[in-house]
């Protein structure tokens, strides 16, 4: 396998009923719209990326994600958000094709997957128990590259409010990161909005909501009125990531990250 090809969604804020708004958007209707954007395009990539807030504080949303992704063929990589019950969740996605936390090896990459979340509280932090498997993974990547991925967001996005609801414990995290040279990119979800940026030659990435997006680099929180959003991601079999965000209400706005 040259390379790998993943299409990531995350923060799809779903409920247990149908017509479930967030900010005005119903967004089961966003979702699956988003789900099959990606779908009518160079379908299927190697594994579906989903980056926590699968529900919005309701449970029974992952009825419908299950019914949504569990037909699709390909394994579907998930971790919980701070709008999830991790528990419930656990549950739900606990069989085939779906992959709750722990790391998967597709060809010559491994991909990490984080559970940030803390009980009751919108940021996130890593457990020492997480930082340790973190470590365990990455030292027994057996010469592949690693992206690691989490819901919470590591670094600083200038962006007052949202910087204080980010990942607590940034400076455990990228200790272990910056022992390990394999690792060639980290993404996120959580903030609702693009970024994409070199920390020591890691690439850093975050992917906008498949519903609302926030305005970037705000005191307050504000709303964006950027349409729905996905991300694709190949990983070279060099170790670099090539990757490209699709607006679905609008499928000619895309930008090109290009490759790093």
């Amino acid at each position: 396998m040259s390379s790998v090809r993943l299409v990531q969604l995350t923060d799809l804020h779903l409920f247990g009923a149908e017509t479930g708004r967030l900010r005005g958007v119903r967004t089961l209707a966003s979702a699956t719209a988003a789900l099959a954007h990606a779908r009518g395009e160079d379908w299927p990539p190697d594994a579906l990326l989903v980056t926590g807030d699968v529900v919005h504080d309701d449970p029974a949303g992952y009825t419908h994600f299950h019914r949504l992704f569990a037909t699709l063929g390909i394994p579907v990589l998930c971790l919980p958000g701070n709008h999830d019950d991790p528990r419930a969740m656990r549950r739900a996605l606990a069989k085939p094709p779906f992959v709750m936390g722990g790391h998967v090896d597709i060809g010559r990459w491994r991909i990490v997957l984080l559970d940030s979340v803390r009980a009751g509280q919108a940021g996130g932090a890593l457990s020492p128990t997480s930082l340790a498997a973190l470590a365990t993974a990455l030292e027994q990547a057996g010469g592949r590259h690693v992206l690691v991925c989490l819901h919470h967001h590591p670094v600083s996005l200038g962006s007052r409010w949202l910087d204080q609801v980010g990942l607590a414990n940034p400076e455990a995290f990228f200790a272990v990161i910056d022992g390990h040279p394999g690792v060639r990119g980290i993404l996120w979800g959580h903030v609702h909005q693009s970024f994409d940026a070199l920390r020591n030659g890691v690439r850093l990435l975050a992917t906008p909501s498949t519903c609302v997006q926030f305005r970037p680099r705000t005191e307050r929180f504000g709303l964006d009125s950027l349409p729905a959003a996905y991300r694709t991601l190949e990983l070279r079999a060099d170790g670099s990531i090539a990757t490209e965000l699709v607006w679905v209400e609008d499928s000619a706005r895309r930008g090109s990250i290009g490759a790093a």
